[in-house]
């Protein structure tokens, strides 16, 4: 066996054609990933200095009343992960600034496609790209004839002459050019870990490790699987047609098909009626701004009685600040209402899809390498969680500055000191860990893992069958 496969490698060093398709290959990928982390760095420091911008501009702010403030508001920047340079996943479009303000739950804008013209159906060319369509192509070609080439030479039989089991034989080959793959593959996570080297944690790797073992068994089964076909059909042509059938379902019609199947099981609203939901809602509670509104009234009475006077001026707390809180307050049920049924949604969605990896193994790789570079949809939603919790801390504690700071019910014109300001924590986003996210993709690896043995059982069994 071992014999076999380093006759498989020489054939193909001494092949020209190989050698112009590796070095091409390897040049798009050097390319590929050093462009990308460029632009990552880029955008971190883009990012960076915008934060700090922003900070300033609010440690900056001169004497001014608490409710003016939180109009005011700040902006929080979704930073990318070190290794979304490798897949950027849902990051392209679905934004990265998030503008924070009392009254308003904004959503995240300024996405990269929105300002690019290079987007496509499969995305910008990144190493991802590479990795999960060109690379499994170019397996397929250098499989699909490395068994039908021996039988119509009738070179196998002089093989199975001389001892070698025919599934030993198949399985030697698909193991020679499946090697092949994972050179192609640790060259680019090489590139990573050079070019990311300021990224370093144990984090990173075990980031690095999962996307390493998702990759390497996906290459095993394109492998493994052409290389069966080439052995089990009559002629190269058969052999890579149906092995170029499997790649254009597995990577183009499937995940289409179940995409779409998945959203009409789980829909979301569309985004105006989102919005318009989420105005309906939050139009019931009480408003913090209208003298008449008849919550107002009811609130009002009932913090009278609580603090036993009979007019808000006799309060000794500012009134106006209390019930700005409260408005809000309101405000953060409407939006866990309305955004936790999306987020249900969503996750509902992505586990249906992680699903479809034990019919199409593309499924179970696309969503991996999306989880473990940290740019899918799980890490999206905690940026949006993380913020949201930072706004909502920001705002109480401006209004129970307004509430408890001194000032007195109706009194406008109050301004509170720029120390104050300052002393308020920025927002710092904490990147969540892989470790204990891992149960969320341990569906894509049990699938991954579950057609590698079934590509092995049929190489060991079927092709005994085999007529030479």
């Amino acid at each position: 066996m071992k014999q076999i496969m380093i006759n498989e490698w020489k054939y193909m060093v001494r092949t020209p054609v190989f050698l112009t398709l590796s070095l091409f290959v390897g040049l798009s990928l050097f390319t590929v990933t050093l462009m990308a982390v460029k632009q990552n760095h880029r955008q971190t420091k883009m990012q960076q200095e915008a934060k700090a911008h922003i900070r300033d501009q609010w440690e900056a702010l001169d004497e001014m009343h608490p409710h003016m403030a939180t109009h005011f508001g700040s902006y929080v920047f979704k930073p990318n992960a070190a290794l979304s340079s490798l897949d950027e996943g849902i990051n392209a479009v679905t934004g990265n600034v998030l503008r924070l303000e009392a009254h308003f739950q904004h959503e995240m804008a300024y996405s990269e496609a929105s300002q690019s013209l290079s987007m496509s159906k499969f995305g910008t060319l990144n190493a991802a790209l590479i990795l999960q369509f060109i690379i499994p192509l170019f397996l397929i070609f250098l499989a699909f004839s490395s068994v039908s080439q021996e039988k119509e030479t009738g070179r196998i039989r002089l093989l199975v002459l001389q001892g070698t089991p025919i599934p030993q034989l198949i399985m030697a080959k698909a193991l020679s050019i499946w090697v092949y793959g994972l050179s192609l593959l640790v060259f680019t996570l090489l590139i990573q870990l050079v070019l990311n080297s300021t990224a370093f944690s144990s984090d990173y790797f075990l980031r690095i490790f999962f996307l390493f073992v998702i990759y390497m068994a996906y290459y095993y089964i394109v492998t493994a699987f052409t290389v069966y076909l080439s052995a089990r059909l009559k002629n190269n042509t058969a052999a890579l047609t149906t092995a170029l059938a499997c790649w254009l379902l597995w990577c183009v019609f499937l995940p289409k098909l179940w995409g779409s199947t998945v959203e009409e099981m789980y829909p979301l609203p569309s985004r105006q009626d989102f919005k318009t939901a989420m105005a309906d809602d939050r139009s019931k509670g009480l408003d913090g701004h209208n003298p008449e509104d008849k919550r107002r009234k009811a609130f009002e009475i009932k913090t009278l009685h609580a603090y036993g006077v009979d007019n808000v001026e006799d309060l000794p707390i500012n009134f106006d600040g209390l019930l700005m809180q409260r408005d809000e307050e309101y405000g953060y049920k409407v939006w866990d209402k309305h955004f936790g049924h999306n987020y249900t949604q969503l996750k509902k969605q992505k586990k249906a899809y992680q699903y479809a990896g034990f019919v199409n193994p593309f499924a179970a790789l696309h969503d991996g390498s999306m989880g473990f570079s940290g740019s899918d949809m799980i890490h999206y939603v905690d940026f949006q969680l993380q913020a949201e919790h930072y706004r909502r801390m920001l705002l109480k504690k401006l209004n129970d500055k307004q509430t408890y700071g001194g000032s007195k019910t109706g009194d406008w014109e109050w301004k509170e000191k720029n120390a104050f300001y300052k002393s308020i924590p920025d927002f710092n986003y904490r990147f969540p860990k892989i470790s204990p996210l891992i149960p969320y993709y341990g569906i894509n690896l049990i699938s991954l893992l579950f057609w590698a043995i079934i590509t092995t059982v049929f190489i060991g069994w079927d092709t005994k069958k085999i007529r030479l």
